[in-house]
């Protein structure tokens, strides 16, 4: 359970950072954890800064210029604390799309955008049942490939987590013949050790307000700072529950009747 690891990873480091200022946890031997955003958020809500890394827990694309599956899609996240406003919070994949938005698109029986997976020969996969003989793009061509590279070495290699072709796909029983070992790393800083963190804050509500009054483009109903959506998106959910698709619905029904337990309705 990647959640119980990266949790018990987060709490640590705001110790740690608290009694030193900053503080480095490495893991390995875990799995994947969920959303990256959740962990850092829980730094922010402490005042504190975050950073996070995790190497994906199976591959899902290739060095650039290569079609070999070698890398994952290997998250970065960060959250900075406002003082009044909604943190700032970064959660992105460093593919186009993460390999879970695939898997629901597939689900769903929804076309693929075109610039979310590759074949093997460079052309675009659209069709969603083509989804496993597929490579996830890069954000931004080779930018994306290193800052993947970079990420995995951090968050995997450093932590003596797998990497590369050490990597067995998660939960596929056709692959998976050992534990997943997967690694993960986070940072976290205390801002008042650079000054009063309160003011820290309230400059972060300046920076963030500022770019939020920025003129939108046309077409565009307004600009929103990382972390925004997030928050919209947790308020409405606390107002008027989570929504759920309907063939996700059925598969955690069909679950819940083989563990014999209630289904949601």
């Amino acid at each position: 359970m990647g959640h119980l690891v990266v949790e018990y990873a987060t709490k640590l480091a705001i110790i740690k950072a608290r009694d030193t200022g900053g503080a480095w946890v490495g893991a390995r031997r875990s799995n994947h954890a969920g959303a990256a955003a959740t962990y850092v958020s829980m730094i922010a809500d402490a005042a504190l800064i975050g950073l996070y890394g995790t190497n994906g827990s199976a591959n899902h694309m290739a060095p650039w210029g290569s079609a070999d599956l070698l890398l994952g899609t290997n998250p970065i996240a960060a959250a900075i604390p406002a003082k009044d406003g909604p943190h700032v919070v970064m959660d992105i994949a460093t593919t186009v799309s993460s390999f879970g938005k695939v898997r629901t698109a597939a689900q769903r029986g929804d076309d693929l955008p075109p610039d979310w997976m590759i074949d093997r020969n460079g052309n675009p996969i659209t069709d969603p049942s083509r989804i496993r003989e597929g490579v996830l793009n890069p954000i931004g061509g080779h930018k994306g490939y290193a800052l993947s590279l970079v990420v995995g070495l951090l968050a995997a290699t450093l932590s003596g987590a797998q990497m590369g072709v050490d990597v067995e796909s998660m939960g596929d029983a056709e692959y998976q013949k050992t534990p997943v070992n997967n690694g993960h790393f986070m940072i976290v800083v205390d801002p008042a050790r650079f000054g009063n963190a309160l003011d820290f804050g309230a400059q972060v509500d300046d920076v963030a307000n500022t770019i939020r009054a920025a003129t939108p483009m046309r077409g565009v109903k307004s600009v929103r700072v990382p972390g925004d959506g997030r928050a919209a998106s947790i308020a409405d959910a606390k107002t008027n529950g989570v929504p759920v698709h309907a063939a996700l619905l059925d598969n955690l029904n069909q679950l819940a009747q083989e563990l014999e337990i209630s289904p949601l309705t």
